[in-house]
């Protein structure tokens, strides 16, 4: 009876270790199982629907101006938007989206990557990412006329007469870049379409969709490319990477925009100031939350980050854009 005793003790014994075992999510050996592309997908997206604002405007009585929640001012001229080509009156919903700082950037999946004169890609400081939709009984509207946006430079770390105007292009993936419109005679485009008088800048521009005030992030050290290996069963479809450089405040993000052969998350441009010192962020979904990582690195030449499961932390939304944003 004493033998069999100690046999249901080492059993039972057996059973905890191993229940334990199985229920942790610190190491990368457990059963934390990777999360779907459309899970991942789908957090971001809850993440754009967060940052959405919505209005309704009458089409047909000259300029409408709508006051952001961030107290940005949008000027649409109602006279001028037309569907399948045709002038529109009447109500006109208006979705609008304003992103300043890089942890909203990043639950949106909206980074600052600015498209070089070469077709590269290089981090872009923001004085603001908007995006505005205009349609009417869900069918969408353009403008032949401009609108116009005043910008309070409070929201963007005061004014910079470096900033230009950029428009978002969005590749086959759904991922976002921003490009530099050529200028235009009438000052709408490029450096005329942003000024910055005041405390304000007033932005000028011509199509709904994504529109950005931006300038390069300038660095005159020599440049390196980097990579890095995301916890085992993470990749470019249910993961992301990205990088926020120390110094440049809360509204710039870059981001690893490319996926190796090798299963290596890369900025392959080239472009990263060696000696730099900045954070790589790994970021994921786990059961509606978001499961990220942050490392504080030193750039060398040729570095490869490498994440675990164990070094992730789950948190909610919130969590997440607190802990972005707290990098500085």
């Amino acid at each position: 009876m004493n033998t069999n005793f100690k046999k249901l003790g080492v059993l039972s014994l057996l059973v905890i270790t191993f229940a334990s075992c199985s229920t942790s999510d610190g190491d990368d050996n457990n059963l934390v199982l990777p999360p779907s592309g459309a899970a991942f997908k789908g957090i971001t997206e809850k993440g754009i629907k967060k940052n959405t604002q919505n209005f309704t405007i009458t089409a047909g009585t000259g300029v409408v101006t709508i006051t952001s929640a961030k107290g940005v001012k949008l000027n649409i001229p109602g006279d001028c938007l037309t569907k399948n080509g045709i002038a529109v009156t009447g109500a006109v919903d208006i979705e609008y989206i304003e992103l300043f700082d890089k942890g909203n950037m990043l639950i949106t999946n909206k980074p600052t990557m600015g498209i070089t004169a070469d077709g590269k890609k290089n981090l872009l400081i923001s004085g603001g990412e908007f995006f505005i939709k205009a349609t009417q009984g869900g069918v969408e509207l353009k403008t032949t006329c401009y609108m116009t946006m005043v910008v309070p430079a409070a929201l963007t770390d005061g004014v910079d007469n470096t900033m230009t105007l950029w428009n978002g292009k969005v590749d086959d993936r759904g991922e976002l870049a921003w490009e530099q419109p050529k200028p235009n005679a009438d000052g709408a485009g490029g450096k005329g379409g942003v000024q910055g008088e005041g405390s304000n800048y007033y932005v000028t521009f011509g199509n709904f969709g994504w529109t950005n005030v931006d300038r390069f992030y300038s660095d005159p050290r020599p440049k390196t490319t980097l990579l890095a290996d995301a916890p085992e069963g993470y990749d470019n479809n249910n993961s992301a990477i990205y990088l926020s450089y120390d110094g440049e405040g809360t509204n710039a993000l870059a981001k690893l925009d490319t996926y190796t052969p090798a299963g290596l998350f890369s900025e392959h441009y080239g472009q990263i100031p060696i000696g730099l010192a900045c954070h790589v962020i790994f970021v994921t979904e786990s059961n509606g939350q978001w499961r990220y990582a942050i490392k504080a690195v030193t750039v060398a030449a040729n570095d490869v980050y490498t994440f675990t499961l164990a070094e992730t932390t789950v948190g909610t939304e919130a969590q997440l854009v607190a802990a972005i944003n707290a990098i500085q």
